[in-house]
C-alpha cells in the first residue's frame, strides 16, 4: 500500500487538486483525509462533494473539529472564527452536512492508525504538539497490537516521533521530499500538515506519502495557485486575514 494522507484541507479547493495530482503523480495506490474538510476556505460544498466521490471510489475519509456543526465548533462571539463556522456550514447542503455526521473519527488499516487529532480522546481534539502528547496518543493506538504507525492532523505542521530503544518518543524533523526509512520494529506517529492551510511559515500545500511495502514515509510541499483561492476569499466577502494567512503560511 502507498498512502497518500492529506488532512486540513479547510476548503480549499486549488490545494487539495493539486495534492491529488501529485499523489497520484507519486503513485500513490490509496487515499487517506484526516478531517477538517471545512471551515475557513472558499469551496466549502465544492470540496465535500469532492471528497464524497473520493470515498465513493475507495477513499477513507476521517471526520475533524471544523466537519462539526458551528455550534459544537465555534465559540458564541463575533470572531471571525465564529463568522467562517457560519458562514461555511450555510453554504452547505443538509445532505453534505449529513454525510459529514456520518465520518468516522479514526480507522485502522493494517498496521495503521488514522486520526484527526490524538489517538487517546479524538473527541477532545487534543494537540500533538510534543513528545509527551504524541505518547498519549501512539499508546491509547497501540491496544491494538498490531498498530506500528499512527497518521493525524490537526496541528498543521509535518512532525514525526519514533520510539527509541528504552520506549521515549524521540523527534525527527522531516525534510520535504526526503524518504525517511520507517521501519515497522519500531513504532512511529507523524502529523502530515496542512492541504489547505499550512502554519509553519511556507504557503505550499503539505501531505504525506506512506509505502507500507517499502517502510518509508515522504514528508511532500506542493506548489498551487494560492492567488486562485486567495481571489475566492475575498470575493466571498470573508476576512480580509484568511488570504493574508494562506499568502504568508501562517
Amino acid at each position: 500500500m502507498k498512502l497518500a494522507l492529506l488532512s486540513d484541507l479547510h476548503a480549499n479547493l486549488p490545494a487539495f487538486e493539486a495534492c491529488l495530482a501529485h499523489a497520484q503523480a507519486h503513485g500513490a495506490t490509496d487515499i487517506a483525509i484526516l478531517g477538517d474538510l471545512v471551515g475557513y476556505g472558499p469551496h466549502p460544498g465544492e470540496l465535500v462533494d469532492r471528497c464524497i466521490d473520493l470515498q465513493s471510489r475507495g477513499a477513507i475519509v476521517l471526520r475533524g473539529n471544523h466537519d462539526m456543526p458551528p455550534d459544537a465548533n465555534a465559540p458564541a462571539d463575533g470572531s471571525w472564527q465564529a463568522l467562517t463556522a457560519r458562514w461555511t456550514h450555510d453554504r452547505l447542503e443538509r445532505s453534505q452536512q449529513r454525510w459529514l455526521a456520518t465520518l468516522d473519527l479514526t480507522r485502522v488499516v493494517g498496521n495503521v492508525f488514522l486520526v484527526h487529532a490524538s489517538a487517546d480522546d479524538p473527541t477532545r481534539w487534543r494537540y500533538v504538539t510534543d513528545a509527551r502528547i504524541a505518547t498519549l496518543s501512539l499508546e491509547a493506538a497501540c491496544r491494538d497490537p498490531a498498530v506500528r504507525y499512527v497518521v493525524g492532523g490537526h496541528v498543521h505542521q509535518q512532525q514525526l516521533f519514533f520510539e527509541g530503544a528504552r520506549h521515549q518518543l524521540m523527534p525527527f524533523e522531516p525534510r520535504a521530499g526526503s524518504a525517511i526509512p520507517v521501519g515497522a520494529h519500531r513504532r512511529w506517529l507523524a502529523t502530515v500538515g496542512s492541504v489547505g492551510q499550512p502554519r509553519d511559515g511556507d504557503p505550499r500545500a503539505a501531505y504525506a506519502v506512506l509505502d507500507t511495502d517499502r517502510q518509508v514515509l515522504i514528508f511532500h510541499r506542493v506548489d498551487y495557485d494560492i492567488q486562485e483561492s486567495c481571489a475566492a476569499l475575498r470575493a466571498q466577502g470573508l476576512p480580509e486575514s484568511l488570504a493574508t494567512r494562506l499568502e504568508e503560511g501562517r
